[in-house]
């Protein structure tokens, strides 16, 4: 690490980025379009280095060329590394792939731009740094955003998934591997159908062709006779068979004590459609008609709550074998559980404060819906969600972990947030307090001074309402005196 503890990891990323658009393509005559790729390297002594792709000779890798070349007979075990996209893991022999350089070199942490979009290598690279002891942090969300869409037309060209990888990547899932009990025939024609639609595949379902794009996938194994589980989960015709853990489960309950379960077991690429047409019916009675007026409650979109459930589906951990995803619906809110951590490197405080970088854990599956236009291409919709409670002006969805689940919380009334705190919790606060915590319910944080003109209370009042908040664990102070934030924890 560098000798100064408070060097900006933010100035090197921009600087990678600055360093990306100096890239030099090559001639091709496949037609592939060359990436722009950065890489900054931060040394001890607080120096840098920077090289881009095809920056000494045409083709050559960024992270090649910055520690292969440039620094080649340097000692780089306390550097750190910014690379706008992610070091691949295999390159044609006798060429080795830039994360296996980086292992070479010791070091031993990295920041990552954003992931490869090929869904068969996506996330590889990263993971095998990592099982090599070295950590991985990501690029900040708003730096990803430039890095898409500066290389738009190659990670359009890579969505499409057209070349096969150049060698046998590592696995990030079991699931990746063929289903040797199942057969492709054992694929459900509706959901090949709807995905072939959707995604807008020109050639027709069961043919040869539509066949190795499945595989180019990774959907369908190397034989072409047998489904990945992960294309078993997304096409089979009941992918519990196979995978119990598959679905997910609904409860509905509504406010006369009554509750309705539902579990849907049907491929996954068809959940989303026949999620909606049950929450269609499901949700209007979910309702207490005779407190409208009071909680002020609102029927959400049903686009928010399919991109919670979509992400839930896609990014769960499926090693986690003895857990569905679940989907629980009551008249104050709706609450969407999906087995596992953040994905690594993502923390639980990014995802609270809606700025967690991008990265998927299942690649395959989040190909799949993005190309059917059921998922952000990259990242975990974090930003639509805000934007949605903002814009019916309900509380920010929470995050929380419920054992080995993680948890997402949306509101459907400005109030919801409130009365769903512990009741040891609300009991402690007095109606001024109460009306304080709807007002943070909206945001991410706040200072003394935001509170009390927000609230029309004295800047007195707004310290002790604050202050209680923080010795309740609601909230978190950060800074010190008249700049001091308060900040969800």
């Amino acid at each position: 690490m560098p000798k100064n503890p408070k060097f900006n990891p933010r100035k090197m990323m921009e600087r990678a980025i600055e360093v990306m658009r100096e890239s030099i393509g090559e001639a091709r005559d496949d037609g592939k379009p060359n990436p722009l790729v950065g890489a900054a390297l931060l040394r001890s002594d607080g120096t840098t280095e920077t090289a881009c792709r095809g920056e000494l000779r045409e083709g050559n890798h960024a992270e090649f060329t910055l520690l292969e070349r440039k620094c080649v007979d340097e000692k780089l075990d306390d550097c750190i590394l910014f690379a706008t996209l992610e070091p691949c893991l295999n390159r044609n022999h006798p060429k080795r792939g830039c994360a296996r350089h980086i292992v070479s070199a010791r070091i031993k942490k990295v920041y990552v731009g954003i992931e490869d979009d090929n869904p068969t290598v996506a996330g590889k690279g990263i993971q095998y740094l990592r099982n090599h002891g070295v950590e991985i942090e990501m690029f900040d969300r708003d730096l990803q955003d430039i890095i898409l869409k500066e290389n738009q037309e190659f990670f359009e060209w890579a969505r499409q998934q057209t070349e096969e990888p150049e060698e046998k990547p590592i696995k990030l899932s079991e699931y990746e591997d063929a289903l040797k009990e199942a057969k492709i025939e054992d694929f459900s024609e509706a959901a090949l159908k709807r995905y072939r639609t959707k995604a807008k595949i020109k050639p027709e379902v069961s043919s040869a062709e539509f066949n190795r794009l499945l595989k180019l996938q990774g959907l369908v194994a190397e034989d072409a006779q047998s489904p990945s589980g992960f294309g078993y989960l997304l096409f089979g015709k009941d992918p519990r068979l196979a995978m119990p853990q598959a679905g997910l489960l609904v409860r509905a309950e509504f406010p006369n004590g009554k509750a309705e379960r539902k579990e849907f077991s049907m491929p996954m690429v068809l959940i989303p459609g026949e999620l909606e047409k049950w929450l269609n019916k499901i949700l209007p009675n979910t309702l207490d008609r005779s407190q409208m007026e009071r909680t002020e409650k609102t029927d959400l979109p049903f686009v928010m709550i399919r991109e919670a459930v979509v992400n839930a589906l896609i990014h769960r951990d499926y090693d986690i074998k003895g857990q569905k995803c679940q989907l629980v619906v009551t008249s104050d809110a709706i609450t969407i559980k999906s087995p596992g951590d953040p994905i690594p490197p993502i923390t639980m405080e990014q995802m609270r404060s809606f700025k967690a970088p991008m990265k998927s854990r299942n690649p395959v599956l989040h190909f799949v819906f993005a190309r059917m236009g059921l998922a952000e291409e990259q990242g975990y919709g974090l930003t639509s969600l805000k934007e949605q409670a903002e814009k019916h002006g309900l509380p920010l969805p929470a995050y929380s972990k419920e054992g080995d689940s993680l948890v997402l919380t949306i509101y459907r009334n400005a109030k919801a947030a409130t009365e769903s705190l512990d009741h040891d919790v609300l009991d402690s606060l007095n109606s001024s307090e109460r009306k304080g915590w709807e007002f943070m319910a909206g945001r991410i944080g706040t200072t003394q001074s935001e509170y009390a003109r927000e609230l029309g209370v004295t800047a007195r009042t707004a310290q002790r309402h604050l202050t209680h908040f923080v010795e309740l664990g609601l909230l978190r102070r950060m800074g010190s005196g008249p700049a001091t934030e308060y900040l969800k924890p």
